[in-house]
C-alpha cells in the first residue's frame, strides 16, 4: 500500500511495519548516493542491536540503548551525526502514521570541543569539489562559498538574476541587510551554467523535489521554472557535513579567509574580500594552520641552507 508520499511499499498499519522496511522507504527518497550509503549503514548498525524488528515496539529506552551499542567509542561529532540520522529517519517514519510518539526525544548531541583550526587543508578541499558521489548543485554551493569567502545565507539567498557569470561575481543581501558584492572564480564559474540549467530568474540553489502545499514557501523562494523550492540552509548543512564527516557549512568561509592570510593578503584586502568590519573579528577567522607557521618558522631559520 502506498504512504503519503507516494513512495512506501510497506504495510500501512503501524504494528506491521519493521525497521528494515521503513528504513528502506526512507532511503528510497531523492537523495545524494553517498548520503543514502551512510544513512543506510547508520540505521543497520542500530537495528543490529534492537530486542524488537518491529517498529511500533521500539520505545526510547530501547533506541538509547541499541545508539550506544553500535556506536560505543565513536568521536562527539560522529555520534551527533548518528543521532540526527536516527531522528531524520523516525521523524520520517512518523510522517507515515508508522510510530505514535517521538522515541528519539531523549537521544541527547555531545559537546564538539570548540577547534581553533577551523581552515579545511587545501587537499581536503580538493577532494570534496572532485567528489562524484556528490550531485553538481552541492559541489557548486561547496566551492562557491569557498571562492567568494561569503556566509550561506548569503550565498542561499542567491537568484539567477543576481549572477554575472562573465564577471564572476554575484550580488547578496549581507548580513545587516545591505547590498554587497561577493566574487568567485573559474571553479564556480564553470559548474553553476550546469546548476542553473537554462533558468533566468528564481532561486540558484534548488531542493531535489517539490515542495508539498502543505509546505509552500515564499513566492520569492519559488523557482516558476521547475516548481522546486530554495534549497534551505538546514538541507545544505546536513548534505555538507555528511560528505566531509563533520565538518560545517561555515568552515568553507573560514578556509577561504584562512587560506588568503597565509598566502599573505594584505589586511586591507582581506577584510574588503570576507567584508569584515572589525578587525577583531577578522582576526577569529584568519587563523593560520600549524603546517602554516612551521613553514614560516623554517623559512626563516638562519641555520637553514641557502641557495
Amino acid at each position: 500500500m502506498a504512504g503519503r508520499s507516494g513512495l512506501m511499499a510497506v504495510p500501512a498499519a503501524e504494528s506491521l511495519v519493521t525497521w528494515q522496511a521503513a528504513a528502506e522507504a526512507f532511503l528510497r527518497r531523492d537523495i545524494a548516493p553517498g548520503t543514502r550509503r551512510v544513512y543506510g549503514l547508520t540505521l543497520s548498525a542500530v537495528a543490529s542491536h534492537l530486542d524488537t524488528n518491529v517498529l511500533a515496539e521500539v520505545d526510547a529506552t530501547h533506541l538509547g540503548r541499541a545508539v550506544g551499542l553500535a556506536y560505543p567509542a565513536a568521536s562527539p561529532a560522529t555520534w551527533n551525526r548518528v543521532v540526527a540520522t536516527v531522528r531524520s529517519f523516525l521523524q520520517f517514519a512518523r510522517r507515515q502514521g508508522w510510530v505514535a510518539t517521538d522515541v528519539a526525544a531523549g537521544l541527547e548531541r555531545r559537546h564538539v570541543a570548540e577547534d581553533h583550526n577551523r581552515a579545511l587543508s587545501r587537499e581536503e578541499l580538493d577532494r570534496l569539489f572532485s567528489r562524484r558521489d556528490v550531485g553538481v548543485r552541492d559541489r557548486a554551493l561547496w566551492r562557491l562559498l569557498y571562492e567568494t569567502g561569503a556566509r550561506a545565507e548569503e550565498v542561499l539567498r542567491l537568484n539567477v538574476e543576481d549572477l554575472d557569470l562573465v564577471a564572476k561575481r554575484a550580488t547578496t543581501v549581507r548580513k545587516g541587510g545591505d547590498l554587497d558584492t561577493i566574487h568567485f572564480q573559474t571553479g564556480s564559474a564553470r559548474l553553476l551554467p550546469t546548476v542553473i540549467g537554462g533558468r533566468a530568474a528564481g532561486p540558484v540553489f534548488l531542493s531535489s523535489r517539490s515542495p508539498s502545499p502543505a509546505r509552500a514557501p515564499a513566492s520569492t523562494d519559488l523557482c516558476s521554472t521547475t516548481g522546486q523550492a530554495r534549497l534551505s540552509y538546514r538541507r545544505a548543512a546536513e548534505i555538507f557535513t555528511t560528505a566531509s564527516g563533520g565538518r560545517t557549512l561555515h568552515q568553507l568561509r573560514h578556509s577561504a579567509i584562512t587560506h588568503l592570510a597565509e598566502a599573505g593578503v594584505p589586511l586591507p584586502l582581506l577584510m574588503a574580500k570576507s567584508r569584515h568590519a572589525s578587525l577583531r573579528t577578522l582576526q577569529r577567522y584568519a587563523r593560520p594552520s600549524v603546517e602554516a607557521v612551521a613553514a614560516l618558522t623554517a623559512a626563516h631559520d638562519p641555520a637553514a641552507r641557502r641557495r
